[in-house]
């Protein structure tokens, strides 16, 4: 069996381990449980208390309108989450009807909506940072108190933002009024839909996995799409057929973008940081 790091653990009863890709966070394993199904594993010595637990609850809250899967979970214990198993696709690209599936489920996960702008009790994590989901009373509020503001200020205080940086990014926030569009209802989010979260099977067809969902706007899953890698045109359209973006969508992208962007600085550094700048600073006036 493959020797685990310190302080991580597994479910009970797993015969076999094998480590697997999980991201530059967690450990991930492939196990074989006690009655002989499959899981992956998620597990970090470091998690932070009821972290896994809201991840699973995350996974729940997506899959409830029935319009995506998410994999179903297996055991959720203070430093690991057991899913089952999905065989992923070898080639790693969503078909032409998988990334249209993704745009449908992901405009009819969107209207099935959320109570508020937040999630009440429930922490946000992006990686190893954690920030507030306590509710606002309007989209502006929230993207500016509950993200932007509190990473900023994180960023310049860890140095991974200059002031400049850190300048441009208030500047957006006192302006996010006139900024956000036209006022929707909150929508229901993955909150961190970069690529790499949506799993491709091996029928190439899409999974939604490493959630932090809250109720927010709907133009974050989109613009997250978007930073890393060019998806399939097919799949906007899917989505817009369902629910067409307010106009101006296309001048906020860079706007939404700032969230991971910002989280992307404090966590891995490097050419981040300019990046947060320069976005910021197209809003910033």
């Amino acid at each position: 069996m493959t020797a685990l790091p310190a302080g991580v653990t597994l479910p009970e009863g797993v015969r076999e381990v094998a480590r697997v890709g999980g991201g530059d966070i967690n450990e991930a394993f492939r196990v074989v449980l006690e009655d002989g199904g499959l899981a992956f594993v998620k597990t970090r010595a470091g998690a932070s208390r009821g972290e896994y637990a809201a991840e699973a609850a995350g996974l729940g809250w997506l899959a409830e309108p029935g319009a995506l899967r998410t994999p179903r979970v297996l055991d959720v214990g203070a430093r690991h989450l057991a899913l089952e198993w999905i065989e992923p696709s070898r080639a790693g690209r969503l078909s032409d009807a998988g990334a249209e599936e993704l745009g449908r489920g992901l405009a009819a996960t969107h209207l099935a909506g959320a109570p508020c702008f937040g999630l009440a009790g429930v922490p946000a994590s992006f990686g190893s940072l954690e920030l507030s989901n306590e509710p606002a009373a309007d989209w502006p509020r929230f993207y500016a108190e509950r993200r932007l503001r509190p990473l900023a200020k994180l960023g310049r205080e860890r140095g991974a933002l200059s002031r400049s940086a850190s300048d441009a990014v208030e500047r957006v926030c006192e302006a996010l009024g006139e900024l956000c569009g036209p006022p929707e209802p909150p929508a229901r989010l993955h909150g961190d839909l970069w690529s790499g979260n949506v799993m491709v099977d091996r029928d190439a067809r899409p999974w939604l996995i490493d959630p932090s969902a809250y109720g927010g706007h709907r133009e974050v899953d989109l613009a997250m799409l978007r930073l890393f890698g060019a998806p399939s045109p097919r799949l906007f359209a899917a989505y817009e057929e369902l629910a067409p973006l307010a106009d101006g969508w296309r001048e906020r992208v860079e706007l939404y973008q700032l969230l991971p962007l910002l989280v992307h600085a404090l966590l891995f550094g490097g050419s981040y940081a300019g990046a947060v700048e320069r976005a910021a600073l197209r809003y910033a006036g």
